[in-house]
């Protein structure tokens, strides 16, 4: 147990890695006071290298054992594998707000686990979606809502095979890898248009990393009664991408840190002007991500609920075993 209940105007930042290099960035450009908690020398001196700040080793649990003050929130940006252990140590230990990369884990259990631990907690566990917090997303939302919503959308979620192939990642992470990587374009997509009510989603093929599927198709409505679709082959070119339709845009994100649009009456694509040197700046959306989340104005992070509510839904489409 924590040697007192003192919440610090400080945070907790969980991981050394290339994510939390570009987390550590942002707090510092946010005058946030923090502390980096990482496990080997390794890591630690190649994230001293690249921000000039010091790494406390050895892994959460050694540190938690030194019962350190609570901070005011933590970030957590560890491999996939280690997210939800993470986050169970760190609400068990007091944390009142944690702020995790994406998935949160990496089978529906952890997320049940979690989620349950963290209301038992009275605390707040958010899921990182950066893609949310893209300067072209933000744009989109107010398109969107001066032209009375979105009627329809479809994304692409193509991973490529010869890349992915070659990562090193521990055991099951490839094989869940719509649900390691894949999720950043569905989840923008649902967040746009709603989680469906409706779906329709057909398989084929599969990769000797990714034996359930390679092919992916599908279609359904959203709870606004958006129309959707979707498609992807892991084994063919292609890459991610969504478009967005209302009465009189077709928004199109491909790449995705980027906004085209197709006006009604027209068969020009038209570049979005926008407002993107935070994007430019930082990792794309990371800066308004943690700047909201820090400042408690939630508004647009994944919720764990939100994501347990939609983990079925992921699992349909990947070819994964629903529970």
């Amino acid at each position: 147990m924590p040697k007192s209940i003192k919440y610090i105007n400080k945070s907790w930042l969980i991981g050394a890695g290339g994510m939390a290099v570009d987390y550590a960035k942002v707090l510092t450009a946010l005058q946030n006071t923090f502390m980096v908690i990482g496990r080997g020398p390794g890591s630690a001196d190649d994230f001293k290298k690249k921000t000039n700040l010091s790494v406390i080793q050895g892994g959460l649990d050694a540190f938690l054992q030194t019962a350190p003050d609570l901070p005011y929130a933590a970030i957590v940006a560890v491999s996939v594998e280690s997210l939800a252990n993470v986050v169970r140590s760190l609400l068990e230990y007091g944390v009142p707000r944690i702020l995790t990369e994406k998935p949160g884990g990496l089978d529906r259990q952890e997320i049940i686990d979690i989620t349950a631990l963290a209301k038992s907690k009275g605390a707040r566990v958010q899921i990182a979606y950066n893609r949310r917090f893209y300067a072209a997303t933000l744009h989109a939302l107010r398109l969107i809502a001066e032209d009375g919503g979105v009627q329809s959308m479809h994304f692409e979620f193509t991973e490529w095979d010869h890349v992915v192939r070659g990562l090193q990642t521990a055991p099951g992470v490839k094989e869940a890898w719509f649900l390691a990587n894949s999720t950043h374009v569905v989840d923008l997509a649902f967040f746009l248009g709603g989680t469906p009510t409706e779906m329709q989603s057909f398989t084929s093929g599969g990769l000797d990393w990714h034996p359930n599927a390679s092919v992916f198709a599908g279609a359904g409505r959203t709870e606004h009664g958006v129309l959707f679709s979707y498609q992807a082959n892991w084994g063919a070119p292609g890459r991610w991408g969504l478009e967005v339709l209302t009465s009189n845009y077709r928004m199109i994100f491909r790449p995705m840190e980027t906004l085209q649009i197709l006006r009604k009456g027209s068969v020009n694509i038209e570049p979005v002007i926008i407002d993107d040197h935070l994007d430019k700046e930082f990792k794309p959306g990371l800066y308004e991500q943690v700047n909201r989340f820090l400042t408690e104005k939630n508004g647009g992070l994944c919720t764990l609920d939100e994501q347990l509510s939609r983990w079925n839904l992921y699992c349909r489409m990947a070819g994964y075993p629903c529970p």
